[in-house]
């Protein structure tokens, strides 16, 4: 039983009594033993978002500095702050991890998977400002052609790559 932040939650924060695991809507759920007391701790996923940028054809991508996939590579990515909007959680990512600015351009999509406690909401967005540096997540940044792409970090990266492909050729001239 953990809370959101990952430390163990083990009474309950209504009436301090101790919780169990209990069958609650077909799921086994952290509940309150206390009869007076309905607490559930439902297990909320946490919301990442990513940007897929690029210059002149070529997607921008930073080496990963930490697990998981230590030394792979990935678009800017990471997660939402409580109270934080989405859209800005993306743009700060990028100046993060790559020193460079950004707009929000468009909603590429939004990917979740089964057993997975992440929701990942995935941005098209331009450069408007800013020089590719690394940053305290990045070992290396660089811009690469889909031909030309490095070891990849996680299964879905190649096809939001090729989201962001599709959605830069349908949006020339835009």
């Amino acid at each position: 039983m953990t809370t959101d932040q990952g430390k163990a939650m083990r009474f309950c924060p209504r009436c301090a009594t101790p919780l169990a695991e209990a069958e609650v809507d077909g799921k086994r759920l952290p509940k309150c033993q206390s009869p007076s007391c309905t607490f559930v701790a439902y297990r909320d996923p946490k919301v990442a978002v990513g940007v897929v940028t690029g210059e002149n054809g070529k997607v921008l991508l930073g080496q990963r500095n930490h697990e998981p996939g230590m030394g792979l590579w990935t678009f800017p990515s990471g997660f939402v702050d409580a109270g934080e909007v989405v859209e800005e959680a993306a743009v700060r990512e990028v100046k993060e991890e790559t020193n460079l600015d950004v707009r929000i351009e468009d909603l590429l999509g939004v990917f979740s998977e089964s057993g997975s406690p992440v929701v990942f909401i995935v941005y098209a967005g331009v450069i408007i400002g800013g020089s590719p540096e690394v940053g305290p997540e990045t070992t290396e940044v660089g811009f690469f052609s889909y031909e030309e792409l490095p070891p990849l970090a996680f299964q879905r990266d190649v096809e939001i790559i090729q989201l962001w492909l599709k959605h830069n050729k349908s949006n020339v001239g835009r």
